[in-house]
């Protein structure tokens, strides 16, 4: 049996984690199946009931899709709860190349990539450069989740 892997990450505003994580991740937002002009359009057609969808939620992207069909499908969920407390799980965005790639090229690219996440709204949290061998930065997305830069 086949399983498909998809990325649900509760937040409080959808519209901005769409915003933010395509600019992380280069994916785009994942438009209504079927023609249908949003989600919520899609939900009310499969029978969902109004008072099952809260105002406003379906009516922009909620989830964002890898355009070459390669990763999993990230979907944000909105939830009435803040974040509370650091994440058990984050993600790692691997920019530098590895360690078949000279230092100085692994350091230029992910600081170019900590650069443009910061001007999206992320927040640089540390730099993690004790390694000879290693270099990355923690930073956090507009809602506090923190995920790597390496």
């Amino acid at each position: 049996m086949e399983t498909a892997l998809q990325l649900t990450i509760d937040c409080a505003d959808p519209r901005v984690m769409v915003a933010f994580w395509t600019q992380a991740l280069g994916y785009v937002p994942e438009s209504a199946p079927d023609g249908h002009a949003t989600w919520r359009a899609y939900w009310e057609g499969m029978g969902v009931p109004a008072e099952e969808l809260p105002v406003g939620v379906g009516e922009e992207p909620e989830s964002i899709v890898d355009p070459s069909g390669r990763g999993p499908r990230v979907w944000f969920q909105q939830v009435p709860e803040p974040k509370a407390g650091k994440n058990p799980v984050h993600l790692d965005l691997k920019v530098g190349g590895g360690r078949g790639v000279p230092m100085d090229l692994r350091i230029r690219r992910v600081d170019d990539t900590v650069e443009r996440l910061t001007g999206a709204g992320a927040t640089v949290l540390r730099a993690l450069d004790e390694l000879e061998t290693y270099y990355g930065v923690v930073m956090q997305d507009p809602e506090g989740n923190e995920f790597c830069v390496a």
